[in-house]
């Protein structure tokens, strides 16, 4: 990892300990049963010894592992070890988010946000207001490609606090969907706005008690992205910032320090809207991002509509920087006179499973509940425990607190996966499903892991990682570094999988990796054992 991490010494700890919940390869490889070099069983039949040398690292001494493998063709236990301990299950939660969102609105499934004009048009004139109403579209066109799916990086632009110097941004232009409803807008022969624009943004309330706390009005994440590249030493770095509008400016301080020096920065918005963006840049390191959230998304949302109707040719009489107003009474119907229509959910799971993406999780918790006629996000969960009935999970075995696995009321045993697993093996969306995963060596965050091995392509998982901060040394917990999913045996055979490993401390977020790697490395081995031995017995 590049430079020594956003914000200096310890900065990168705190944005672990934060809710990193990330999609990096993860086995439950557990406190190995018995002293460290004694095989572990499953079925009388030895781990491989291979994965148990891993296990046997003396970094994982103090912790604890869980492995699951199953033939989904027999029901035949492959290899277990602790399957029905639960364990802290980092982002392999988003599988059960996901899969209940999944299940109930459809992988066709897409969500429209509509922009109504309250008033008399005439003569071009609306006299009154236009009201976008949010209705939690995850992207709002800003990630979409031409081919209509959703662009994404193997370490999104959402963890730049997390892995400084990883994060990459998709080329797209997040403000594409509000630029298209005000195009719309401008084609209804409307091209003055005598009102203001109002964000409505009343689908569901604020929920703190889901760690992202999402909105229904989502632009880029809600986060400004400010993009540093190194120049001369001693000079200013040169930098980009996006999405730009009126509500906001950048102050930036950052120098490009020599080549192999640390780098450090920080960006912080204060209460005038200006973003503050300070630090050290080593002239050799890659371009650097950081990012700062959007404090209001409703008000901002605005300002950034206001702004695309004029490049339009729409201009409203309402200064775009004024606050968002209260929206009417009665929520607004009837026909719109702008729309903008999401891509199919299967594209927004994919996003979420292949990113690890945080926000969309926690969102998918609230939109079960207004499915269920709630504005309230808890009862979501209702939604999540119904599908966990109809796959079989044991509910002794599985405790949920939110939607992307990052609080302490997340724990699943290896064991609860797999019904889940076996629910989408083989009905119509299984392959979709299969691929919206991160493969091995291939995309998502696993494209960092195995591209030379045997197996890549062959291990489809989604993974997760929790860490806390450990304020005595310095370091953090390490609190689980978990992977569940696919692997290929071959001839269109499956074998299900859980790994976990819960509790090992790293000094740097390098040894968070490499407990990833490792992980990665066990999948390899497991999968390469199943294409060895097929689903006979």
């Amino acid at each position: 990892m590049a430079g020594s991490g956003r914000g200096g010494r310890g900065a990168w700890r705190r944005a672990l300990a934060a809710g990193l919940c990330l999609c990096l390869p993860l086995l439950l490889t557990g406190a190995c049963t018995g002293t460290l070099g004694i095989p572990a069983r499953a079925d009388g039949a030895p781990i491989d010894p291979r994965i148990q040398q891993i296990m046997d690292k003396p970094v994982y001494r103090h912790g604890q592992f869980g492995l699951l493998v199953v033939d989904p063709a027999t029901g035949r236990t492959v290899t277990s070890l602790n399957p029905e301990r639960l364990f802290v299950p980092g982002s392999t939660t988003k599988l059960f988010t996901v899969s209940s969102a999944w299940d109930t609105f459809g992988g066709a499934h897409r969500t429209t946000t509509p922009v109504y004009a309250r008033g008399r048009i005439g003569d071009g004139a609306l006299d009154g207001n236009l009201v976008l109403v949010a209705s939690g579209d995850l992207t709002m066109g800003g990630r979409t490609k031409p081919n209509g799916t959703l662009d994404y990086r193997p370490v999104d632009h959402t963890y730049a606090d997390a892995l400084p110097g990883l994060a990459q941004l998709t080329p797209e232009n997040p403000l594409a969907g509000l630029d298209d409803m005000a195009r719309q807008v401008r084609a209804r022969g409307i091209t003055h706005v005598r009102g203001d624009v109002v964000v409505d943004n009343r689908l569901f309330a604020p929920d703190p008690a889901l760690t992202t706390d999402p909105d229904p009005m989502i632009v880029n994440d809600n986060l400004i992205d400010i993009l540093s590249t190194p120049t001369t030493p001693g000079e200013r770095a040169s930098f980009t910032w996006r999405p730009r509008t009126a509500r906001n400016s950048v102050r930036y301080r950052v120098t490009t320090v020599a080549a192999g020096k640390p780098t450090a920065i920080t960006a912080t918005t204060g209460a005038d809207g200006v973003i503050t963006v300070s630090g050290t840049l080593a002239a050799d390191a890659d371009p650097w991002l950081v990012t700062t959230p959007i404090a209001d998304p409703a008000a901002f949302a605005r300002t950034a509509f206001i702004e695309a109707l004029e490049r339009a040719g729409v201009t409203v009489d309402a200064p775009a920087t004024g606050p968002d107003p209260a929206p009417p009474a009665d929520t607004p119907g009837g026909d719109p006179v702008a729309r903008l229509v999401s891509v199919p959910f299967e594209q927004e799971a994919t996003l979420i499973l292949k990113v690890s993406h945080n926000l969309g999780a926690d969102l998918m918790v609230c939109l079960l509940a207004v499915r269920r006629g709630s504005r309230n996000c808890q009862d979501g969960f209702a939604s999540i425990k119904a599908f966990d009935d109809k796959a079989g999970v044991d509910p002794a075995q599985a405790s949920q607190a939110d939607g992307e696995g990052g609080v302490p009321g997340d724990a699943f045993t290896p064991r609860a996966y797999m019904p889940l697993l076996t629910y989408w093996l083989n009905g119509p969306d299984a392959t979709r499903f299969r691929e919206a995963l991160p493969v091995l060596g291939v995309s998502g965050d696993l494209a960092l892991f195995g591209a030379d091995s045997p197996a890549r392509g062959k291990v489809f998982a989604k993974t997760g990682t929790r860490a806390d901060g450990n304020d005595l040394t310095g370091q953090v917990l390490v609190a689980s570094r978990a992977m569940a999913g696919y692997l290929d045996a071959g001839g269109g055979r499956y074998r299900l999988f859980a790994v976990v490993f819960n509790d090992s401390m790293a000094a740097t977020a390098d040894d968070v990796l490499s407990v990833a790697k490792d992980i990665a490395r066990i999948s390899e081995l497991l999968q390469q054992d199943a294409a060895g031995a097929g689903s006979g017995p």
